[in-house]
């Protein structure tokens, strides 16, 4: 099963103490079935360029992540693929930050499962796989 990994997933990697279980099921995964979407790196960089110690973050982004999966654009057909739902949820009363509806959108779209700790907003997505082996290691661990 190829797997689109959301910012949080990736994230949980760089913490000083990442879940054990999610890094074991990781380890397991094949190269050719991890992916994330550009707005996951954008994500990351963000993130990196707010951080106390920006240029080793930024440095394990370009470093470790991008060489480890295959990075999607956010092209016209994910964005199309965004629109419907958006669509789809904005009626049901139920919408989502962009951000993730762009991750999910590209999920969708090509195919994949979304591996992430933050069910709330992703389990609302019509038609979206979700990989639940972060959040339950994480309720796991507690």
């Amino acid at each position: 099963m190829p797997y689109l990994f959301d910012t949080d997933a990736l994230s949980e990697i760089f913490k000083p103490r990442p879940v054990p279980d999610y890094v074991a099921w990781l380890r397991r995964v094949p190269r050719e079935e991890q992916f994330t979407s550009a707005v996951c790196v954008a994500e990351l960089f963000e993130g990196a360029c707010l951080a106390a110690r920006a240029e080793r973050h930024l440095r394990n982004i370009v470093e470790r992540v991008l060489p480890a999966l295959t990075v999607l654009p956010f092209d016209v057909d994910t964005a199309r693929t965004f629109g419907e739902l958006a669509a789809q949820l904005s009626r049901a009363g139920e919408r989502i930050a962009d951000a993730d509806l762009q991750i999910a959108a590209t999920a969708v779209f090509h195919g994949l499962e979304v591996v992430t700790g933050n069910l709330r907003q992703f389990e609302r997505v019509p038609g979206l796989r979700i990989e639940r082996v972060l959040a339950v290691a994480r309720s796991s661990r507690r």
